[in-house]
Order: structure tokens, then C-alpha cells, then sequence
């Protein structure tokens, strides 16, 4: 079961890795599963919260957006390190646990970015609401599936993962887009085509 649930948590946490860990650590507190004692605790709890919130309010803005997951390449897979660390038992050794966990949460950030830098690419900005409800719905529907069925929520994500990256490759070009513009947007001045 161990395994399942970290799966399950590693891909989310990649996609978000707040409302991962606070839907995990409230099951366990709630005694609706036998979570790690670690994601339970109180300020565990407390600032994932708040983290949460902010990224719900993030996400939903374009270009900050891409922002966030800039600064989130480094975070998404070390929480999803953590989280596959806390919940290894007696199937994973820790180190094996947290680096298939930082691996999944790695894959599933990459493609969520870059699915994100082509979704901006567009002028309108309810794509990317939509996108971003999406997004923190699956990662709420998969870790409420991980704790009461573990290997369906770790099927879910495998094929999610494979949809994802799937997606993700096709919209690489929409994606570079996204990018000359985020880079517009932040300022930076465009190569001369003079020469």
C-alpha cells in the first residue's frame, strides 16, 4: 500500500505539492488513514495551508503563474522527496522512496509548466483558470483516492503522467510562445534582428 500512496503523492506533488501534503497529513490527523506523523503535525498543516491558498490564487494569474513554477522546479520534487520519504515503509527503503517520489513530482511539474507556458500563450485568461482548477482537482480527487484506494490512485497517476507528458510534447512550440513572451514580459529586451 506504502508504494501506491507514493505513486500517487510523488505525481502530485509535482502538479501541487501543498494541497498534497495537507490532504495527507489532514487524512492521517483525522484518522481516516495511517499517515506519516510528520505531515500531520500542526505546523505541517498550518503553513501548507496557507501555501496552498496562496498558489490557488497564483496559478490563476498569467504569468505569474509561470513564475511560480519557476521557483517551484526546485521545491515540487524536493516536497515530493519528503513526502515519498514519509510514507515508505516496509516495501521502499527511504532513499529509493524519496527519488522515485522526487522523480514523479519532477515529471509532473515539467509537464504542467510547460503545459502552463503554452496555455499563456493565449490572450484570454480563462484557459488558465480553468487549468489551474483542473489541475487542484485531480491532485484532490488522487490523494482522497490514495488514501481510500491506493492502487487505483496510483493507476490514475501513472496514466495521468503519460497524458500529461503526452500533451506537454505537443504544445512544446505554444510552450516556447509562452516563454518569449513571459521574458517580454519580465523586461528583457529582444535579440536584435539587425546585423
Amino acid at each position: 500500500m506504502e508504494t501506491a500512496v507514493l505513486i500517487a503523492a510523488g505525481w502530485t506533488s509535482g502538479i501541487n505539492a501543498y494541497l498534497t501534503v495537507l490532504i495527507l497529513g489532514l487524512a492521517g490527523r483525522l484518522g481516516w488513514s495511517e499517515g506519516p506523523d510528520a505531515l500531520q503535525s500542526t505546523p505541517v498543516l498550518v503553513v501548507c495551508g496557507l501555501l496552498f491558498a496562496l498558489e490557488f490564487v497564483v496559478d490563476k494569474i498569467p504569468l505569474a503563474d509561470n513564475v511560480w513554477d519557476l521557483v517551484h522546479t526546485a521545491v515540487r520534487p524536493t516536497v515530493g522527496a519528503l513526502v515519498g520519504s514519509a510514507v515508505a515503509g516496509a516495501q521502499l527503503g527511504r532513499p529509493q522512496a524519496a527519488l522515485l517520489a522526487a522523480s514523479l513530482a519532477l515529471v509532473a511539474h515539467l509537464s504542467k509548466a510547460s503545459t502552463r507556458l503554452a496555455i499563456n500563450a493565449s490572450p484570454e485568461p480563462f484557459s488558465n483558470i480553468a487549468a489551474s482548477l483542473t489541475e487542484d482537482g485531480v491532485v484532490a480527487t488522487l490523494m482522497v483516492l490514495a488514501v481510500t484506494r491506493p492502487w487505483v490512485a496510483a493507476g490514475i497517476s501513472v496514466l495521468a503522467m503519460v497524458v500529461f507528458a503526452t500533451v506537454a510534447v505537443l504544445l512544446l512550440s505554444l510552450a516556447r510562445r509562452g516563454y518569449r513572451m513571459v521574458r517580454r514580459g519580465l523586461g528583457r529586451p529582444r535579440p536584435s534582428t539587425t546585423g
